[in-house]
């Protein structure tokens, strides 16, 4: 997968961290193309409060997909029909990403039964047995896959990570977002959609 290439592991400066927590990681591109695709944003989201579903714009059809879970069965969006999606684009090295994952966990936990089911799509470069490990350390309480670029193409490009789609139970995107959004504001949203 010649997606992106790593983020240099070093030491994170605490201003830098600051900043990739409040808008998202910016993975290095390995060609031009890839540069253009995962450029970074420079938007942080908006706080939410109280939203209704029709607040909601519609985006657009959600595009079908099929990936490999991180246990090598398939999942694909015709598996999730009917369901309210957080499709969320993530890696395990990316500090905003990591820090949006236990709302994650406790949002499944809660919604699961309402019809919510959230699917992270990792960008991970080293495969599986990574994304694996970090799920069992991290107790991650959803299904995990591996992305890749026709997924990344057909989400219309990955500017920067996180970036999660809310998609609703007809499969229509109701809402993008990149970077992080406080837990119980992206919740509101979530829940608008039950």
């Amino acid at each position: 997968m010649k997606m992106m290439t790593f983020l240099s592991r070093g030491v994170w400066g605490a201003g830098m961290a600051a900043f990739l927590l409040t808008l998202g990681c910016k993975p290095k591109a390995e060609t031009a193309a890839d540069a253009a695709t995962h450029a970074s944003s420079a938007e942080a989201p908006a706080a939410v409060s109280k939203v209704a579903a029709e607040t909601l714009p519609l985006l657009g059809a959600a595009p079908a997909w099929t990936l490999k879970k991180i246990d090598g069965t398939a999942l694909s969006s015709d598996d999730l029909k009917g369901k309210v999606v957080v499709l969320d684009f993530w890696a395990t090295w990316c500090p905003p990403c990591r820090a949006e994952i236990p709302g994650y966990v406790e949002m499944q936990k809660k919604l699961e039964s309402a019809g919510v089911v959230i699917v992270g799509v990792s960008l991970d470069q080293k495969g599986p047995p990574v994304v694996k490990s970090f799920a069992e350390k991290y107790a991650i309480n959803y299904p995990l896959v591996m992305g890749d670029d026709a997924v990344v193409q057909a989400f219309g490009g990955i500017e920067a990570i996180p970036t999660t789609f809310l998609i609703d139970r007809d499969g229509q995107v109701r809402h993008r977002k990149v970077g992080m959004m406080e837990h119980a504001d992206y919740e509101a949203l979530v829940t608008s959609l039950l």
